[in-house]
């Protein structure tokens, strides 16, 4: 089986650039594709990476392609440990943004592990830190005074806007009719600073709900 994993952190992204630059590097046969909208950091909320990793310990995906490595993890040491359990069940990792690590593959044993180990290690270091220090600089762009809103360098208000009562009320009504979440999520349209138009997130979903619950409790 091959397997494609599209990962975006916002619904603001376009998953389909991924897909596009994913398949122009399939040389293994017809993909299955499995995408998701959320942050690598987050484990619990990727049930489509979770499909991909039971698939790899049962023996059925032999090979995974993904945009980017950071698109699997941004945690050096989960990193780490999903290339270790590839290698361990006979799964190849392709990555159109490092198509050069293919040439890995190509290193005779024991020598291709060492290396391969050691490009991975510092490829994991380096997703790691770069998300690190992006959070670093949204902290240091916040400017806070006592008493009045917390605001961006640039003066715009900081934080989420509220939320649209319409979006609210659509949760709702779609619950009554039985709709899941992922079928609330993908039906209910809302939009960005830009005025471009989005899907609202499965987790906002869940928390309307939740907090509707606690309503009527």
């Amino acid at each position: 089986m091959i397997a494609i994993y599209i990962r975006t952190s916002t619904r603001e992204q376009n998953p389909e650039n991924q897909l596009r630059d994913c398949l122009s590097i399939n040389r293994y046969g017809e993909p299955e594709v499995f995408k998701e909208y959320q942050s690598a950091w987050k484990d619990k909320d990727r049930p489509e990476f979770e499909k991909i990793r039971e698939k790899i310990k049962q023996g059925e995906v032999k090979h995974l392609i993904v945009w980017a490595w950071d698109r699997l993890y941004r945690n050096r040491e989960r990193f780490n440990e999903f290339f270790k359990l590839c290698q361990v069940y006979g799964c190849a990792i392709h990555s159109f943004n490092q198509q050069y690590f293919e040439d890995f593959y190509k290193i005779p044993k024991p020598f291709d592990e060492i290396v391969s180990h050691l490009v991975l290690n510092l490829l994991a270091h380096n997703a790691e830190e770069e998300s690190n220090l992006k959070s670093e600089r949204v902290k240091l762009a916040v400017v806070k005074t006592k008493g009045k809103p917390t605001k961006s360098y640039k003066g715009n208000l900081w934080g989420r806007k509220p939320m649209p009562n319409r979006i609210r009320k659509e949760v709702l009504e779609k619950r009554k009719q039985g709709l899941s979440i992922r079928e609330i999520a993908d039906s209910i349209i809302c939009y960005d600073k830009n005025r471009n138009e989005k899907y609202i997130s499965k987790s906002l979903v869940h928390k309307i709900i939740k907090e509707a619950s606690k309503g009527m409790s």
